[in-house]
């Protein structure tokens, strides 16, 4: 039997194209009408039988790769076809080959192809794809994953996610793909995998679209583990999870100590104790310094024994990694609940380093203290206004709650809150993450009631199935948003089957977020917004959008930008609804979706021509652009010679009062009917001091850059409503 590996420990064989079908056919997965025979007159029997076309093989347990070696004929029709390709096929056997047979199956043509199959990742364990085949798979690499099982709900996701899935509609005269039977073949691998833990890929290539639609799969090869072991081990952990008591301490101490305070302002130990004392928190805060030195009027003491007891929650560590073991120690005695450590020299560092952390994990549990870092970059908790971390910023309170594997990147998101408005209520990085992870923040904030979203960054996985199951289980009854950077490590196996030469591990972490219900970013960028979105925003009931604009190329953009979406539908205008806005509009408004008001617009027309469309049950959400149009001219009225004479001074205040009011009334009027509307412009960026742009922030919403990236986040907003049952789709 051929022999390989998934991974340097895992041996496996390849069971033959026959002994294949045998195994997948019982779960469901149709194959094509075949026969095994022996010789070649038996071959031109079962073709005769089959009464068609037919496809000649030669199999075996040792012959894999039959096309490669050329051990297939096509399209036979006749008794001497067929015999002289069945002889041709049997003297082509080598020696190594072992016993061989014949496959006689009948001949199945059809214009589109796929290919299903399974691989054993080695972070997220069995894997189901689905992509597109034939000549263009490698070129056009269109695949989609899902980790085992696979229901109807997510086969059907995982056709959708096709970018090719156009395919599957009525095709050069051909009727649609079958979908029903897609799915259940679908399934049928997952199930089968299920049942037979020892299977370490599947392949099946070509599945064939006949011209009724109906599928059916021609050749199918299956490795197994020749131990007969599972290929897949879950890992589990041994460490016993925090307590809400551990994470209420280190979120909201009553009192914070930091070891290792300085006189310094360049060093940690100083501008921690800085951003502690500058962000208003109003706990106990106490510093250790070997000279006792006075800090920023923070009295220091040499040692942790001059700290009162049971006054502290929260150590933060700037001292040196030797001497954080005895640390740790001294301040539980005190009655410390929590460290975060700053302290570099760890697993960063090497071998030596990530023993020392090992050991400083291990000792941390044994005082029953949470630890986060090492070599991390801070706590920030604004339900208290503790901002404990060795760098700016500290952002305005909110409802997001980050965790992230990067310090830069929770800098950057607590930037974004500054500019923007839509505040952060948690943010740790993570360091080193040696015990407190990611997936233990958010966990967390799951159950936080000051925290409506939570928003990650991950980089290194050491164990993606638990992750994301982790954080699936968070995701079904709270939004988490994920931006990942990096890429999952290949599994040995993955390159040497189609499945497996496919598989992008960015794709196979892209389907892990999808079937777990989790919001996966493209960019950091986004990801901001997706969860400001989902802080402030309301769930969208459906994908009925419309697009409110005073700004008609702009209407056009984000149109086409919900059409790319493939959910999201541009609401064609209901007649009641076009007959109400013709009394507010003049006749040469677009008298479509977009609704562009064409310069037809007077004081009130905006908030009206807003409610009309927010209340009518046909429309799910709206993307109103052109904020800012007016205060924007008002600028430059402000900025000339001429102001404030000539009524500049009145036109001025007149201008950016109407784009506050049109702020306002999308505030008001999502509030009132539970409808997400997203205002939009690049003033958002260009000019945030605009007045239509500052209301906005001053009703705790997000001011979008571009009607697109206000569709992206709002395409977001509506996959988590389907995935959690909230959207009537």
């Amino acid at each position: 039997m051929h022999e390989s590996s998934v991974s340097a420990a895992v041996a496996t064989r390849t069971l033959s194209e026959s002994d294949s079908k045998s195994l997948l056919a019982p779960f469901g997965v149709s194959f094509a009408k075949e026969a095994k025979v022996g010789t070649a007159e038996e071959a031109v029997a079962a073709a005769r039988a089959m009464g068609s076309a037919v496809v000649v093989k030669l199999g075996g347990d040792s012959i894999a790769h039959k096309t490669e070696r050329g051990l297939v004929r096509l399209r036979l029709s006749g008794d001497e076809a067929v015999r002289l390709a069945a002889e041709e096929l049997l003297a082509a056997a080598r020696p190594d080959d072992g016993e061989v047979h014949l496959l006689v199956a009948e001949m199945v043509s059809g214009a589109r192809e796929f290919i299903v199959g399974m691989l054993v990742d080695p972070q997220f364990g069995p894997t189901v794809m689905l992509g597109v085949g034939g000549v263009m798979a490698e070129a056009l690499k269109d695949v989609v994953f899902r980790p085992a099982p696979v229901d109807a709900d997510s086969g059907a996701a995982m056709i959708d996610g096709l970018r090719t899935s156009a395919l599957l509609d009525a095709f050069r005269g051909e009727a649609a793909v079958n979908r029903a039977e897609l799915v259940k073949i679908l399934r049928g691998v997952s199930d089968c995998v299920q049942a037979n833990p020892d299977i370490a890929s599947i392949d099946i290539n070509p599945l064939i679209v006949r011209s009724d639609g109906s599928v059916v799969a021609v050749d199918a090869l299956v490795e197994r583990t020749t131990s007969g072991e599972p290929s897949y081990i879950k890992r589990s952990s041994t460490r016993k999870p925090y307590s809400d008591e551990q994470f209420r301490a280190f979120f909201e101490p009553r009192g914070v100590v930091v070891a290792g305070a300085s006189t310094h302002p360049g060093k940690f130990g100083f501008v921690s104790l800085h951003n502690i004392l500058a962000s208003g928190y109003a706990g106990q805060v106490f510093g250790t310094n070997l000279q006792g030195e006075n800090v920023l009027g923070v009295q220091t003491v040499a040692d942790v024994e001059e700290l009162p007891r049971d006054a502290i929650d929260l150590v933060f560590v700037c001292t040196p990694a030797s001497t954080n073991q005895a640390l740790l120690t001294a301040c539980s005695a005190k009655g410390v609940k929590a460290a975060f450590l700053t302290s570099a020299g760890y697993g960063e560092a090497g071998d030596e380093g990530r023993l020392a952390e090992d050991e400083l994990v291990e000792h941390a549990d044994r005082l029953g203290m949470l630890m986060a870092g090492p070599n991390g970059q801070g706590v920030v908790s604004t339900p208290v206004s503790l901002c404990a971390q060795i760098v700016a910023p500290y952002p305005p309170a909110g409802a997001i709650s980050i965790a992230s594997q990067s310090g830069n990147f929770v800098s950057s998101f607590m930037n974004y809150a500054r500019q923007t408005g839509v505040g952060v209520c948690r943010a740790v990085s993570a360091g080193n993450a040696a015990a407190l992870g990611v997936a233990d923040l958010v966990e967390w904030y799951g159950r936080d009631d000051k925290t409506k979203v939570s928003l990650a960054y991950v980089e290194g996985i050491t164990d993606g199935r638990s992750l994301m199951e982790r954080l699936g289980a968070v995701a079904a009854h709270k939004p988490v948003v994920v931006v990942k950077g990096g890429a999952t490590d290949k599994g040995a196996r993955a390159a040497a089957s189609h499945t497996g030469a496919l598989a992008a591990n960015d794709s196979v972490f892209d389907g892990a977020c999808k079937a777990h219900g989790i919001t996966r970013a493209a960019t950091v960028e986004e990801a901001y917004e997706v969860a400001a979105s989902f802080a402030t925003q309301p769930l969208p009931r459906g994908p009925r959008v419309v697009v409110l604009t005073t700004a008609g190329g702009w209407g056009v953009v984000t149109s086409d930008a919900i059409a790319r979406d493939g959910l999201l539908e541009l609401l064609a205008l209901p007649a009641d609804l076009l007959q109400q806005i013709d009394t507010k509009l003049p006749p040469r408004w677009s008298r479509n979706n977009p609704v562009d008001c064409a310069g037809g617009e007077t004081r009130d027309t905006i908030p009206e021509v807003m409610e009309m469309i927010a209340t009518h049950d046909s429309v799910d959400a709206i993307v109103y652009l052109g904020l800012g149009i007016q205060a924007n001219q008002g600028r430059l009225m402000k900025e000339s010679r001429f102001y404030p004479d000539h009524g500049l001074e009145r036109i001025v205040s007149y201008h950016e009062r109407q784009d506050a009011r049109f702020a306002e009334a999308a505030h008001e009027l999502s509030l009132a009917t539970g409808k997400p509307i997203f205002v939009a412009t690049e003033l958002a960026t260009a000019d945030p001091e605009n007045a239509g742009v500052e209301a906005v922030r001053r009703t705790g919403r997000l001011c979008y850059p571009s009607g697109n990236r206000a569709v992206t986040a709002l395409g977001h907003l509506y996959r988590y409503a389907i995935h959690t049952g909230y959207a009537n789709r």
